[in-house]
This record gives structure tokens, C-alpha cells and sequence, in this order.
């Protein structure tokens, strides 16, 4: 779908790496190499995506860091079709609906790096079904085309492993203690 309407695909592959995760910081030759293209035509997408002011540019030494304009008006909507377009948004409600006492999840990996590999590495802390979990996990990836490879851990695993999972860098999507999907994250 996405594909369709922007028909250039450095600039689907720069929307899904900001918009996913809004944290995502990165320079012009770091996105060449993960995209595998041309530093010309990734910054020829950068620079049409700054001067709409969808990213920010900052000078870093002799690089220019690249990260998505958070207060751009079109930022939630542009944010919002991303999300959908990888199926972030039904994994998020389906997954809170119907795994039990879920206190904590995160998606980690690729996605939260704001890469669309196809796999969805995703961390979810407290009391959880399994049997579900396992239906869960193979319907919802028929229904957004992916692959979704969970992790459950209880709370002292979780902040035993914190660390090694690089939970700093990971794309929260639920917290019990908010009692509600993180809305400023997926919608």
C-alpha cells in the first residue's frame, strides 16, 4: 500500500526508519549502507524530507544527524500510516486484548530501529499465556504479513536482562501502571 503512494523507495525506507520510532537518530552514510543505496539518492531524500520539515538536521563534528520532526503538524498522520503499513497498530491491540496480565511490552530489534525486516521482536513482561500467545502469535503474523518472534519474561528477569535486551532503544508499546497502550507511540 505504502509503496503505491510514494513511489520512491529511499524515501519509504527513511519514513519507516524515523516514523516507527520517533527516538531514531542516524547520518547520511550509516542509511546508505542499511539501505544498500547511493549516498547521492539517500540524500537527495533527505533533503526533500528536511525541507518539508518532516526531519530535523543537526551538526554533529563534520556529520549531519537525521531525526524525525516531532512537532510537525503531519507527524502523528504520517506516524499512524507507517504503523499500520507494518501492523504495528494491530499487534498492539490484539496482544493487550488477549494474553492475560501482560505488565510490560516492548518491541526490540530491526523495528525499533525503525527497519521493516519482516520480523517483529517483541518483549513481554508478567503473567502470560502461553497456549495463546502461540495462536496469538501465528494469526496476527498471517494477518500483518510478519513474522513476530516473542520473549517472556517475568519482572526479575526482565530487569536482569533489561541491559542485554537494550530496552533503552526499544520501542515501547505498553505499561500496566498507565493502564493503556502508549498512545503517543502507536496512534
Amino acid at each position: 500500500m505504502l509503496n503505491t503512494l510514494i513511489t520512491s523507495k529511499t524515501r519509504i525506507n527513511l519514513l519507516l526508519k524515523f516514523f516507527l520510532n520517533p527516538g531514531t537518530k542516524a547520518y547520511l552514510r550509516e542509511l546508505s549502507a542499511e539501505f544498500g543505496e547511493s549516498t547521492n539518492s539517500v540524500r537527495i531524500e533527505l533533503n526533500r524530507l528536511t525541507d518539508a520539515k518532516l526531519l530535523k538536521s543537526t551538526n554533529l563534528g563534520r556529520k549531519i544527524i537525521y531525526s524525525a520532526n516531532t512537532k510537525h503538524n503531519l507527524f502523528q498522520d504520517i506516524q499512524n500510516v507507517v504503523r499500520k503499513f507494518v501492523g504495528l497498530d494491530q499487534l498492539v491491540e490484539d496482544l493487550i486484548k488477549r494474553l492475560g496480565s501482560i505488565e510490560k511490552a516492548f518491541v526490540i530489534g530491526d523495528y525499533a530501529k525503525g527497519i521493516d525486516s519482516g520480523l517483529i521482536d517483541i518483549v513481554l513482561v508478567g503473567d502470560v499465556d502461553i497456549k495463546t500467545l502461540d495462536k496469538f502469535v501465528y494469526k496476527t503474523g498471517k494477518l500483518i504479513k510478519r513474522k513476530i518472534r516473542p520473549l517472556v519474561l517475568n519482572i526479575i528477569e526482565f530487569e536482569k536482562l533489561k541491559a542485554r535486551l537494550d530496552i533503552e532503544n526499544s520501542l515501547p508499546i505498553w505499561n500496566k501502571s498507565e493502564e493503556k497502550v502508549q498512545l503517543q507511540l502507536i496512534y
